[in-house]
C-alpha cells in the first residue's frame, strides 16, 4: 500500500471537521491515510464519507474499527437509513464507501466474477463466399438468381442481417461518389458502404427488384418507439453521380414462379438463406455476414 503525498498527507493529518465527533475525525484520518488518495479534492470526499459513517456506526454503538464500520453491509444501511442525505449523495456515498473498503480491507470485498463474454463469430472464408455465390448462379430462375446473389451481397459486403436485410429494396442501393452505397432503414437508418467485389452483382439485383425489396418478399419496416418509420433520404441523381440509382429503372415487375423442386445439387438457396437472415437460427455461425477486408 502506497503512502500519500506529503502536502496531501498533511492536509488529512490536519482534517478536523466541527461537524463530526473527534473519534469519527480519527477513524477518518486513519483509513484515508492508508488509501493515500490522488488529489486534496478527492482526499476531502473521501475524509468526508469515512467520517459521516464513522459517526453513524459509533452512534449505533459500533466499534470504530474498519474491519466493522467498513464491513459491507454496515456501509450498505448507512447509505440507504443514514437521515438527511439526498438521493444523490447517498449514490455517491456507497461509491466512495466500496472504494475505501477495497483498500483499507480488502478481504471483505472479493473480486467480481468476470461475466462470460460471446466471442466474434468466424468471419466466412473467400471459397466458402464463393461457394455461396455458385449456389446463387445455380437457381432455375433470373429472378431467383438476382434474389439469391443480392442477399450474399448485402450480407457479406454490406454486413447487414436480420431486419436490415430483409427491408432493403432495390431503390435503396444507390451509386455515389464512385462506391456503391445501402440505405438502411428501419429503427437505425444509416448508410452503409459495399465492398467493391460486391458491386456489379448487387447492382444488377438492385435492377430487377426495382421498388421491391432485393431479397424477394414483402418489406416490413421496423417501426420506431413514436410509431414512425424511419428512412434515409435518398438523393436524386444528378449529373455528379458517377452512375444513375440502381432502382430508378423502371424494369417490369418479377412474375412469381411456380413452387418446383429445385434442380441444383442443394435445397433452395433462397430459401436456407431467408432463414441466415431472420433469426440467426441456421448455419454453423449462425448465418450472418461479417465485413471480409478486402
Amino acid at each position: 500500500m502506497r503512502s500519500a503525498e506529503p502536502e496531501i498527507a498533511g492536509y488529512i493529518a490536519r482534517w478536523r471537521p466541527s461537524s463530526l465527533s473527534p473519534q469519527a475525525a480519527a477513524f477518518a484520518r486513519g483509513v484515508i491515510g492508508q488509501v493515500a488518495p490522488e488529489g486534496k479534492e478527492r482526499a476531502k470526499n473521501l475524509l468526508w464519507a469515512a467520517g459521516k459513517l464513522a459517526d453513524f456506526g459509533i452512534g449505533l454503538g459500533l466499534d470504530a474499527v474498519p474491519e466493522v464500520l467498513l464491513h459491507p453491509s454496515v456501509a450498505e444501511r448507512f447509505t440507504r437509513c443514514a437521515p438527511g442525505l439526498s438521493p444523490v449523495a447517498r449514490r455517491t456515498l456507497r461509491t466512495n464507501l466500496r472504494f475505501i473498503g477495497r483498500r483499507v480491507v480488502p478481504q471483505l470485498y472479493p473480486a467480481d466474477m468476470p461475466l462470460p463474454r460471446e466471442r466474434a463469430k468466424e468471419p466466412y472464408s473467400p471459397a466458402e463466399l464463393a461457394g455461396y455465390l455458385a449456389l446463387a448462379d445455380a437457381q432455375p430462375t433470373p429472378q431467383r438468381r438476382m434474389r439469391a446473389a443480392g442477399l450474399v451481397c448485402l450480407g457479406a459486403g454490406a454486413g447487414l442481417i436480420r431486419a436490415g436485410l430483409r427491408a432493403v429494396r432495390g431503390s435503396d442501393v444507390i451509386c455515389r461518389s464512385g462506391g456503391v452505397i445501402v440505405a438502411v432503414r428501419g429503427a437505425r437508418p444509416r448508410a452503409v458502404p459495399v465492398l467493391a467485389r460486391y458491386h456489379d452483382r448487387l447492382l444488377a439485383a438492385a435492377r430487377l427488384a426495382g421498388a421491391r425489396p432485393v431479397t424477394g418478399g414483402t418489406a416490413q419496416i421496423t417501426p420506431t418507439r413514436h410509431g414512425k418509420q424511419n428512412q434515409l433520404p435518398l438523393p436524386a441523381a444528378t449529373a455528379t453521380t458517377p452512375c444513375h440509382n440502381a432502382g430508378a429503372g423502371k424494369a417490369p415487375a418479377p412474375t412469381r414462379e411456380p413452387r418446383t423442386k429445385c434442380q441444383t445439387q442443394t435445397k433452395s438457396l433462397r430459401a436456407m438463406l431467408e432463414t441466415c437472415g431472420s433469426a440467426g437460427k441456421g448455419g454453423r455461425r449462425g448465418c450472418t455476414f461479417p465485413v471480409i477486408e478486402s
